[in-house]
């Protein structure tokens, strides 16, 4: 990052996005991958890196969802000091002449309160440097954070969201997102090692994410990121670490069912695009005709049923929540359970020794929290 002196480094601090409240498991995740420094903060994880790791965040972080490169921070307390700053930064060494970007400001306890200005002031200089042209759908997004006077400039490589990642061509309504998945089965203890069955498996994003993990298949590996568009990018270089990243077959099948025949050919045909199919199953049946798959040993059952989010809808889905749960009590011995709700009250209804793990998660608007069990006697 640079400073008031517009020094640059080869390392720069990396910011690595996650949902709130799950900044912890996003951590341990990028610990495990080895990047260094790693350390929750609110609403993401700060690590260090060059412009390769940054590349190497977006392929291989399963739960991120985007990754920040900051490459300024500096005090500012009027526009005519902000224009100075802003004109001051080496823009060349991340902009391409002729590639078009644009600016995202937001403004907090700070002298300049008007994101727009700052936002105009920034976009300005930086596109008057690289010689290049402001526009709301450039494939470059600018990020200006003024947080106490201290203006914090970060550019998004990652481009569209890292959920998208090019793997699920049909999606039913409110689907689940595949970085909220990820870290949801990383809460659930799994670990690429066991079966994993979702018994209302929708379009199969948690069986598709389990059978990827132990495939050990990248999770960028099919998509392009805004980072390919930024100066210093290297596609040889890039081509190279993609090729390392290299998936090997489970010995293990994943396995989603639902009683909709439209979710099981959906799911299908999204783990078939996701290069999964070979190891998942999918069925349609109702939560009732619920068993172990024969010769499968203990592992995961994770689901994510309906939530009733009207007024009283909720204790119209008690009944389908006690029927999960006892056909789990009675076939599941030697399993673990993972279900995301909106309400206490429907995880009480399964009636499973669960736990809360961590507090509620932003989900499509809705405020989701995972419930989860030890192994089950």
């Amino acid at each position: 990052m640079t400073s008031d002196n517009q020094s640059i480094e080869t390392d720069f601090d990396l910011f690595l996005v996650a949902p709130p409240g799950l900044e912890g498991v996003l951590c341990a995740e990028a610990r495990e991958q080895g990047f260094r420094k790693a350390k929750p903060v609110p609403g993401g994880v700060t690590c260090s890196g060059d412009w390769a790791e940054a590349w190497r965040a977006n392929l291989v972080l399963r739960g991120a969802s985007r990754v920040l490169v900051r490459i300024a921070a500096f005090k500012v307390q009027h526009l005519a000091q902000l224009q100075k700053k802003a004109q001051a930064l080496p823009w060349t060494q991340f902009l391409r002449p002729g590639i078009p970007i644009r600016v995202d400001a937001s403004c907090r306890k700070s002298k300049l309160y008007h994101s727009g200005a700052v936002a105009e002031r920034i976009g300005k200089a930086a596109a008057e440097a690289a010689e290049t042209a402001l526009s709301d759908g450039a494939p470059i997004r600018i990020l200006a954070r003024l947080d106490n006077d201290l203006c914090t400039i970060s550019l998004d490589t990652s481009g569209e969201p890292l959920h998208k990642r090019g793997h699920k061509p049909r999606v039913n309504k409110a689907p689940m997102r595949e970085t909220l998945a990820a870290l949801f089965l990383r809460q659930c203890g799994y670990k690429g090692q066991e079966p994993v069955i979702d018994p209302m498996c929708g379009s199969g994003t948690f069986v598709i994410e389990a059978a990827e993990q132990a495939a050990g298949l990248a999770p960028g590996r099919s998509r392009d990121f805004a980072f390919q568009h930024m100066a210093g990018f290297d596609p040889n270089a890039w081509n190279e670490m993609r090729n390392a990243v290299t998936p090997s077959a489970p010995p293990l099948r994943f396995y989603g069912y639902d009683r909709d025949a439209g979710a099981v050919e959906m799911s299908r045909s999204n783990a078939d695009s996701a290069g999964v199919a070979a190891w998942t199953d999918f069925a349609q049946q109702p939560i009732s005709d619920l068993t172990p798959p024969e010769g499968t040993p203990p592992g995961l059952v994770i689901v994510n049923p309906p939530y009733g989010t009207r007024i009283g809808e909720a204790k119209k889905l008690h009944p389908l929540y006690h029927t999960l749960g006892k056909v789990l009590t009675e076939r599941f011995s030697g399993w673990r359970v993972g279900l995301i709700t909106t309400q206490p009250s429907l995880a009480k209804a399964a009636a499973l020794p669960f736990t809360r793990d961590g507090g509620p998660i932003d989900h499509g608007g809705l405020k989701v929290t995972l419930y989860v069990t030890g192994t089950l006697p």
